[in-house]
């Protein structure tokens, strides 16, 4: 790689990030169905059927697992905590043997010198909550809160940094208008309410953390670069709803209490009754700001029923995703948020990866094409730095290669190889070079 610690400040933090779900292991400590079970065991929803039963298995490797992300010379690891693991129900009785996990997830990071980033929802709500409507009933915003207080309440003395929500879009707009994430809704009234009951719930759970003492309190909101396909007009417009709807939205209301009118003109008929009283505590001050960001987006309009958007294939080299990759988009949207919503709010990179398709051969994966993603993509955030934006650490996704939602154990994102059928965990050489690129003299 060609950037040098030394580029950055000596406080800027380097980690690794992973999820519960994704890395876990469901079937093990307790933990209650949750929603991606359900849309996991649905035909036609995930490659292969495939499932987080067992995942990683990290339940049980985290030792190990942990040993990689310090041998790395990293500083920090983001890891979240599973709602359906701590509270099976999702209200009421807390399983003990779920929290003693995270405690003792935690005091390891500690004892190998790492800064403990927690995410205390990463998607997998459980399935009884789901019964009772789910991110489109509001009181979800006092159940999350609740959640947050006992998870808080056992690891906040140790944790450095908490985010409430990982990427509320996927939550919401993803998961109850595409449809390509658990629940698996398709409906616009279900969508208007998820999109802003998950900043409620992120609202209610910062004012009870707050309230209990807690700081360092913040959301990891995901971003993507969209450019209008062409010169049109029309263009303009679709691409400008886009931005809108899929990041405007979630910034806005965060940092300026508001959404965007030409985001409320297809959602605002589908909105909760008096959703107006809520954005004062929805805006309330974070402590800093997570952005994940992957790729750029070219969109135009579409005949369809609103929003009318249609994305088209750029010009650009593309993940196994089929993700364009941008790292210029990547300073764009840095400068950006910096300049129009979170000013000196301090901005962690929380996400930031390519999947591909990595093979074992002869005990190694020569990943080439990942170590050039993330030394381009850490060299857009040292020039973001260098032109004022208040960047203070970047965490690779992932760790490892894990459970890729509906694409199942085909889409490989770690640093780390991971035989899902052995376990045996092999750095890549994207993670020698990160390695390599992070010891410090």
């Amino acid at each position: 790689m060609t950037f040098k610690r030394s580029d950055l400040p000596r406080d800027f933090l380097f980690g690794a990030a992973t999820s519960a779900y994704q890395i876990e292991g469901q079937s093990f400590g307790g933990a209650g169905p949750c929603i991606w079970d359900s849309y996991a065991a649905t035909p036609d929803n995930v490659i292969r059927n495939e499932h987080g039963a067992i995942a990683c298995d990290h339940y049980h490797r985290f030792e190990e697992d942990l040993d990689l992300v310090a041998n790395g010379h990293f500083d920090a690891y983001r890891f979240s905590t599973n709602w359906s693991r701590i509270l099976p129900e999702g209200r009421g009785t807390v399983n003990q043997e779920g929290l003693d996990f995270y405690d003792r997830l935690v005091d390891a990071q500690l004892a190998r010198g790492l800064r403990p980033f927690l995410t205390l929802y990463h998607w997998e709500l459980p399935s009884a909550l789901q019964d009772v409507g789910g991110w489109t009933n509001p009181d979800i915003a006092d159940w999350f809160a609740d959640y947050a207080r006992i998870v808080m309440q056992r690891i906040g003395d140790r944790v450095s940094h908490t985010a409430t929500i990982n990427e509320p879009i996927c939550v919401s707009w993803i998961g109850h208008f595409i449809g390509r994430h658990a629940p698996g809704h398709r409906d616009i009234r279900d969508t208007a309410r998820a999109m802003h009951h998950v900043l409620k719930a992120h609202g209610r759970a910062v004012s009870a953390l707050r309230s209990d003492g807690y700081g360092d309190m913040g959301i990891v909101i995901n971003v993507t670069h969209y450019e209008p396909v062409d010169d049109s007009r029309q263009a303009a417009i679709a691409n400008d709803r886009a931005d809108a709807i899929f990041n405007r939205w979630f910034l806005q209301g965060v940092f300026k209490g508001s959404y965007p009118d030409v985001a409320l003109e297809g959602l605002g008929p589908h909105m909760p009754r008096g959703w107006e009283a809520d954005m004062a505590e929805i805006a309330q001050p974070v402590d800093w700001l997570g952005m994940n960001y992957y790729f750029r987006t070219l969109t135009g309009p579409a005949d369809d029923a609103w929003p009318a958007l249609q994305h088209h294939d750029g010009d650009l080299p593309k993940t196994q995703m089929g993700w364009e990759i941008s790292p210029e988009g990547f300073y764009k949207e840095l400068t950006r948020c910096a300049r129009d919503f979170s000013g000196d709010v301090p901005i962690y990179v929380t996400e930031n990866g390519m999947a591909n398709a990595d093979a074992l051969a002869d005990g190694a994966v020569e990943d080439t094409i990942r170590t050039r993603y993330l030394d381009d993509h850490i060299g857009a955030v040292i020039r973001a730095e260098r032109d004022g934006v208040p960047l203070k650490g970047y965490f690779a996704w992932s760790l490892l290669d894990n459970y890729e939602w509906a694409f199942g154990y085909e889409r490989r994102f770690g640093l780390v190889h991971v035989d899902f059928d052995t376990q045996t965990r092999t750095p890549k050489a994207s993670y020698r070079a990160l390695r390599a690129a992070l010891q410090r003299n």
